[in-house]
């Protein structure tokens, strides 16, 4: 067989082959197409007639277990009772106020009478610059050569005494002031007499006593 026939025998028979291999995909897709309807069709009847199954009601539940007695707790004593003595609601007392005082208006006291007018003033028994001497003479005043006048008010008690002593006029000196009126102290009165006839307190104003060193 010369190499044309064989070319020619072998261009056939692929020839051959492609055509059956068509065949054969024609057929396939053919039966494929067919069953998919079918089966498409066959589930749209089956849901047509498709009955709804009731549902099984539910499994019972079985018994909750029994629950054991529980131990009882021990018996405990209850705490002695304290006894409080009650606390006594304190006292509220009211104190009501005071009312104001009432002033009354009172009368200004009376003046006390005037006393009994004096009718008779004290007098001296004797002059009372008669009580000094040459020997009535303070020594520390000698001693510093101290010489001087003086004027003195005497107070006089009811019973003639000379109660007190006051220096009107100074000496200068306070040795000789105080010298006076010790010395003065020894005079005598008659006490003045008031309109009554009674002996008052009264004063008396001395005349000028002087005080000299001699020699």
């Amino acid at each position: 067989m010369s190499y044309a026939q064989r070319k020619e025998l072998s261009g056939n028979r692929t020839l051959a082959i492609i055509i059956v291999a068509v065949l054969q995909f024609a057929l396939g897709y053919a039966i494929v197409t067919g069953l998919a309807y079918n089966v498409i069709k066959q589930a749209a009847d089956n849901l047509k007639t498709f009955d709804v199954e009731e549902q099984p009601p539910p499994p019972e539940q079985p018994p909750p277990p029994q629950k054991q007695p529980e131990t009882p707790p021990p018996v405990v004593a209850p705490p002695p009772i304290v006894r409080t003595a009650p606390i006594e609601a304190p006292v509220i007392q009211t104190v009501r106020e005071a009312p104001p005082p009432v002033i009354t208006p009172q009368a200004p006291p009376a003046p006390p009478p005037p006393p009994p007018a004096k009718v008779q003033s004290a007098r001296a028994k004797g002059d009372v610059r008669a009580l000094f001497s040459g020997v009535d003479y303070p020594d520390a005043a000698v001693r510093e050569g101290v010489q001087g006048s003086l004027i003195a008010r005497l107070t006089i008690s009811p019973e003639g005494r000379v109660s007190d002593c006051s220096v009107l006029k100074s000496s200068g000196s306070t040795v000789l002031d105080g010298f006076a009126c010790r010395i003065l102290r020894r005079a005598k009165f008659s006490p003045a007499i008031d309109s009554n006839g009674h002996a008052v307190s009264d004063t008396f104003t001395t005349p000028t006593i002087r005080f000299e060193l001699t020699g």
